[in-house]
């Protein structure tokens, strides 16, 4: 048995290491240890792993999305409202709750001009603040924060309790215990969000969550309301936060595509998917086995694990045989970075929206964006669910003034 190639490391910070090249080529499903010391099939081709995302009744999402790198998993079932380690119509009535907010493209197109200001008004903090800044502190993570805290309407105050629960979360080191204690304040908080929501609803996404649960013959309790908005505030915080770090690490290696954003921000819908595409939200998703079954022809039995290699997926030369090259004005794929099957990001599209907004503004607004260190220099993030660096040291030499149509 191998150990599990992890993704991330320095020597591949832009893709999977260059053993699932060879996984790939030689069967694509090996059985593999994981850092945690779990034992599980490791599923590396793009069809396969597109098979078990896809298959709800052969492959479950009991497991979480990170338990192969969560120190002290133990398997215990979901919890209240823990829905996204639920299956079927069980998952589904939470998911279709939420998409309305997140995923409905009428409102993605509602909250466009809400994103580029918040886009436009960290830039503008930008342009006060001498460089060099870490562009993932200063940059991402407050828009990120900003566009999800508005939709929720959390004061300004108060987002440091949802910013420090995601780094625990995300972070490599983190044991189960540590996710726990940093969720608790933050979880207390929300049930105070709810409890006073319900009393005076107003027109923020919880509210309008409450509203609709309560239209229903099955409303859902505190606890799950809580859960949901946890949700959204933690992967909508740290995940769309690191893509865009990781995102624009990897454009100002590859200046010619940087250069053909600058010139032609029509591009950046299309240079979005691609990144996506390119660097994976994720490194792996974890599915347990329900039934006896197979991987291309691969023999797995009830209650095994499964990692599915979202990178190595997107690179896979059936999907495209120039996978390994960022290419920024790709037409758009079926890639699977942001999943595949009945858990697939459910705010795939709001991700999207912010991603689309920081490509279109930022190459033209800061024209001189260069890294401040050497590019050896740079961290990245291992045994975490989460790829990209740990910072990205930036500097500039003119912020340029916002444009009428936010662009």
């Amino acid at each position: 048995m191998r150990e599990l190639p992890l993704a991330g490391e320095q020597r591949c910070p832009f893709g999977p290491p260059p053993e699932y090249a060879e996984l790939r080529a030689t069967g694509g499903v090996t059985r593999v240890a994981c850092p945690t010391g779990l034992d599980a099939w490791l599923v590396t081709r793009y069809a396969d792993v597109r098979e078990v995302l896809g298959d709800p009744r052969r492959f479950s999402n009991r497991p979480g999305t990170a338990a192969h790198i969560l120190a002290g998993y133990a398997g215990d079932g979901p919890g209240e409202g823990d829905f996204s380690r639920m299956d079927g119509a069980e998952h589904l009535r939470f998911r279709r709750h939420m998409a309305p907010e997140v995923s409905n493209m009428r409102r993605i197109a509602q909250l466009r001009p809400l994103v580029q200001r918040i886009v436009d008004a960290r830039l503008d903090a930008l342009a006060q603040t001498a460089p060099p800044v870490d562009l993932y502190a200063s940059f991402a993570r407050p828009v990120t924060t900003g566009v999800i805290a508005e939709l929720l309407s959390v004061p300004e105050p108060d987002r440091p309790l949802f910013q420090h629960a995601a780094e625990a979360l995300f972070a490599g080191a983190s044991s189960a215990d540590d996710v726990a204690a940093a969720l608790k304040p933050l979880l207390e908080y929300l049930y105070g969000m709810v409890v006073t929501r319900r009393a005076e609803p107003g027109e923020d996404v919880l509210s309008r969550m409450i509203v609709r649960s309560d239209q229903t013959d099955r409303p859902f309790t505190d606890n799950e309301l809580i859960a949901m908005s946890a949700g959204l505030l933690i992967a909508g915080y740290d995940t769309t936060a690191s893509m865009i770090g990781h995102g624009v690490l990897a454009l100002l290696q590859h200046p010619d595509e940087l250069a053909r954003l600058r010139e032609r921000p029509e591009l950046a819908a299309g240079a979005a998917e691609e990144l996506v595409r390119y660097l994976g939200v994720g490194a792996g998703l974890l599915r347990e086995v329900v039934a006896d079954t197979e991987i291309a022809g691969q023999p797995v039995r009830a209650g095994d694990l499964v990692v599915v290699a979202i990178q190595s997926a997107n690179r896979d030369e059936a999907l495209y045989a120039d996978g390994d090259r960022l290419d920024v004005g790709r037409a758009p794929g079926p890639h699977v970075g942001f999943g595949h099957g009945p858990h697939q990001c459910v705010g795939q599209q709001l991700a999207r929206l912010e991603l689309t907004a920081v490509l279109a503004t930022l190459p033209r607004r800061v024209p001189s964006l260069r890294l401040a260190v050497p590019f050896d220099d740079i961290r990245f993030k291992t045994r975490t669910a989460v790829l990209g660096p740990v910072a990205v040291p930036v500097a500039w030499d003119e912020v340029l003034p916002a444009l009428e149509d936010g662009l």
